[in-house]
């Protein structure tokens, strides 16, 4: 199993000027903790996590340095640092040096950058263009895929199988594949994530019945807040 078989696409991005109060309003909206940020040309450049946001934060009730570090110097005080902590927009506080993977990653890979890399997610590039991404959730549904105690086999049936789902997902408002993932393994197609209503959820069930292969279905969706949850 690869990241082409787990991973998330059409991902929410964000633009380099974004300003950072709108950014963390998207991560809130969205229920993510990070957001790729990519140029006009969908090549990836950075990436914005809630620990981005928080080190800004934390950046602006810093006050003054003490005396005694401005004597001996301070190790954090830098350019790129000061940015980071009083930046306005993606592009400031943003993480540049970001773990990639490829869509023929190894899931075992994956899993080991994550933990070695001490991240939550990591974006799935071609050409240093972004196409996915896959996050320890995406490992963890992979997991409960597994039918013995190796990582599941995904046969091409299946792959064409998720393929056909997730070109329906982009034809309907009510399948965000922003917000919803599929992972099928021998026919059965078990969905997860977060639509707006029942109905959404009835209606993705149908359109795994509907595909020729299918199994069965198992759905792990959950029902997201509308706007007016939050006032």
């Amino acid at each position: 199993m690869f990241a082409k078989d787990i991973m998330t696409v059409n991902v929410i991005t964000v633009d380099p000027d974004a300003p950072i109060n709108e950014i963390a309003k998207l991560l809130i909206e969205r229920r993510i903790s990070a957001a790729p940020v990519v140029d006009k040309d969908n090549k990836l450049i950075g990436i914005v996590s809630e620990g981005d946001l928080v080190h800004r934060i934390r950046g602006d009730h810093q006050g003054s340095r003490s005396w005694w570090l401005s004597l001996i110097g301070d190790p954090q005080d830098e350019p790129q640092e000061y940015i980071r902590s009083h930046g306005k927009t993606a592009k400031d506080v943003m993480t540049k040096d970001v773990a990639t993977i490829t869509e023929f990653t190894s899931v075992s890979e994956i899993a080991e950058t994550l933990e070695v890399q001490r991240i939550k997610r990591a974006p799935v590039v071609d050409n240093g263009k972004l196409v996915g991404i896959v996050s320890r959730a995406n490992i963890i549904q992979a997991l409960v895929a597994q039918k013995d105690a190796g990582m599941p086999k995904v046969l091409p049936s299946d792959q064409e199988i998720r393929e056909k789902l997730m070109k329906e997902f982009n034809t309907h408002a009510w399948a965000n594949s922003a917000t919803i993932n599929v992972v099928v393994n021998e026919g059965i197609v078990r969905y997860w994530g977060f639509v707006e209503s029942e109905e959404a959820k009835d209606a993705l069930r149908l359109a795994a019945e509907n595909v020729p292969g299918v199994k069965d279905v198992e759905s792990n969706l959950g029902i997201s807040a509308t706007p007016t949850d939050y006032i």
